[in-house]
């Protein structure tokens, strides 16, 4: 099924056109749109509307204080977001600090084994009651008055009672819970607002990608307790999206490098055989709907998955974990497993990656400043080999002193700086608009180096920013 190009831009995530298409003068993507003058502009539904067009984005979207602040309220304050994985806190009793837009939180895992999501936030007179980024331990306490909570929220101690009175129910007192937590196959994902879809319904076609991770894993068991390295850019938290154009370019030299070295185990280039992001090959990217996207290898990686074959085969304990594989599932799906490495390279809307060997929590702190934290991924059931291969893969492109992180921080720095000069405020996200597809599942497709990411987040985007349903969807 071909899109026009001025009608994909109109549909909503669901893959379906909207009744109207609103405020949208441009007649296609490659004409540019009328000057915009948002000074003193009031952001309302058709305001914000007025600031997307068919394969352009105003950049006001990326600089303007004030739809940040509506960003967080009606994003990161209303819908579903990451929190973190179980292995995390896989004893009872750890726990792990998180961010949900503004609000900060606690992820923890209760003595009677339960995974909780509270506010980090003492009901007496509002002080954070955990102070430090993880641990383990079967109470908070507020440091500022002495309240004591369980590690399950309730508050079993308050400093000088009998100020307090016969009145006083410490069972009303408790730490706040978030009102939704939903786990698919150990993900866990909360929201602040009770009127967001079933998780699974949220994730669509997203969760078969998730999958090509977790299956990977003998037992799908998962280890998130590596650490963690972070970074921080002076730049708009949706630059941070999957994109297929860029690596040819910002990452020139890593790509130059990995094929100098195609022996070597030990870098990404050992799961990227070749290069996947030639004009002419074969990769993909998907919009799945809701703003989940994906940048699609796996017709590549199947043509080259004899490579990274033969590294596991030479690596101790490989010929097990390839057992374990042809074990636990059919021969189609554990071909693509294996030739995938675990490595879905999926964005989830709005703030989780799974790329290559982590998982990436993205943290908006301002509309210029951006936190990622970025997680390895290790597999609970293969050998310490096996994990030490992951690991160092890892480290060689993401970690502190990686070749690929420092890249792209540098490159949305850049990108923040060059919004300001506004004179023509429009920026260009039509790449690969005229040639994109509808598959099957009805999830749409185009070439890697296309820009279907990019209008897949900014329609949900939009749709959530304009509040045009309860949960998110046009």
């Amino acid at each position: 099924m071909k899109l026009s190009a001025e009608n994909h831009l109109a549909m909503g995530a669901g893959g379906t056109l909207p009744a109207g298409k609103g405020d949208r003068a441009p007649s296609g993507p490659h004409r540019m749109p009328d000057r915009l003058d948002i000074r003193g502009r009031d952001y309302d539904a058709a305001g914000l509307r007025s600031l997307v067009a068919p394969g352009w984005i105003h950049s006001a979207v990326y600089t303007d204080a004030k739809i940040f602040d509506l960003e967080l309220e009606r994003i990161f304050h209303t819908g579903w977001l990451f929190i973190g994985h179980e292995s995390e806190i896989a004893k009872t009793g750890e726990f792990k600090r998180r961010q949900m837009g503004r609000q900060p939180v606690i992820f923890v895992r209760g003595q009677d084994g339960e995974i909780r999501v509270f506010l980090n936030r003492c009901r007496h007179r509002g002080a954070i009651v955990c102070e430090v980024d993880e641990g383990r331990d079967s109470f908070f306490r507020c440091w500022y008055h002495g309240w004591t909570y369980s590690n399950a929220g309730e508050l079993v101690s308050v400093s000088g009672p009998d100020g307090y009175g016969p009145s006083f129910d410490a069972s009303e007192n408790g730490l706040t819970p978030v009102p939704r937590v939903e786990d698919y196959r150990g993900f866990i994902f909360a929201a602040l607002s009770e009127k967001v879809l079933p998780l699974e319904d949220y994730l669509g076609n997203a969760a078969k990608v998730i999958d090509i991770l977790v299956d990977a894993a003998p037992g799908g068991e998962l280890s998130v307790r590596a650490g963690s390295n972070r970074t921080i850019y002076k730049g708009n938290w949706k630059q941070v999206g999957m994109d297929g154009y860029h690596p040819l370019f910002v990452h020139a030299s890593v790509l130059a490098t990995w094929e100098r070295h195609t022996d070597s185990g030990h870098s990404l280039g050992a799961t990227h055989s070749a290069n996947p992001f030639d004009f002419d090959g074969i990769s993909e990217t998907r919009d799945f709907g809701h703003g989940h996207t994906m940048l699609d290898f796996r017709k590549h990686r199947l043509k080259h998955s004899g490579k990274y074959r033969a590294l596991l085969e030479n690596t101790p304990g490989g010929a097990d974990y390839i057992d374990a594989l042809y074990a636990e599932h059919d021969v189609a799906w554990a071909d693509m497993l294996l030739a995938m490495a675990g490595d879905p390279h999926v964005g989830v809307f709005p703030n989780l990656q799974l790329i290559n060997n982590q998982i990436r929590i993205v943290n908006p702190l301002s509309v210029d400043e951006t936190e990622v934290v970025m997680f390895p991924v290790l597999f609970s059931n293969v050998s310490t080999e096996i994990n030490a291969l992951r690991l160092r893969q890892h480290e060689s492109f993401y970690g502190p002193a990686g070749s690929g992180s420092t890249d792209d921080a540098e490159i949305f720095e850049r990108v923040q700086l060059g919004l300001e000069a506004n004179l023509d405020p429009w920026i260009n996200i039509s790449r690969g608009m005229e040639r994109e597809w509808v598959d099957e599942d009805g999830t749409i497709v185009g070439h890697v180096s296309d820009e279907v990411p990019q209008r897949a987040q900014i329609r949900q985007w939009l749709a959530m920013m304009a509040e045009e349903s309860p949960d998110g969807r046009r």
